[in-house]
């Protein structure tokens, strides 16, 4: 399964806007000003998240988008699937032998389950994580 840009960039407005979660709203602007990202297509991503109930926007001069829930209550799947479609290592697996329908059954499945089973909350806590191993010095 190959993930598009479509289902990267969405994961990177969703991480940024889970990074300022409680903070209030953050525009697409400035998400892709600090990520050298396209304004008008991270526009065109939020349309899904949003109809997908994952972000809500505010309005206003001090607007942008937030989260409609917790970070820890928003799986990296869901996201992936709104942007994506079903989760598939390939296509028309229906069509395949028997033990190879059983291999990419398998493989769908291992994907699904990480998808699942990350939060963004996660996702923020191994980038914290990282940042502080990165000062870590043993002696």
């Amino acid at each position: 399964m190959k993930i598009s840009t479509k289902g990267r960039y969405g994961l990177t407005i969703m991480l940024e806007l889970a990074r300022k979660y409680g903070s209030g709203p953050i525009s697409l602007k400035t998400i892709a000003r600090e990520k050298e990202l396209s304004e008008h297509y991270l526009e065109q991503l939020a349309s899904p998240l949003r109809n997908a109930g994952l972000i809500k926007s505010v309005r206003g001069a001090y607007g942008g988008y937030e989260l409609t829930k917790d970070p820890r209550d928003i799986k990296t799947g869901d996201i992936i699937r709104v942007l994506e479609g079903p989760i598939s290592p390939v296509e028309g697996i229906e069509n395949e032998e028997p033990a190879k329908q059983a291999l990419w059954i398998r493989v769908r499945d291992a994907v699904k389950d990480v998808l699942d089973t990350t939060t963004l909350e996660d996702l923020k806590r191994h980038e914290n994580d990282q940042q502080q191993d990165a000062y870590m010095f043993y002696i």
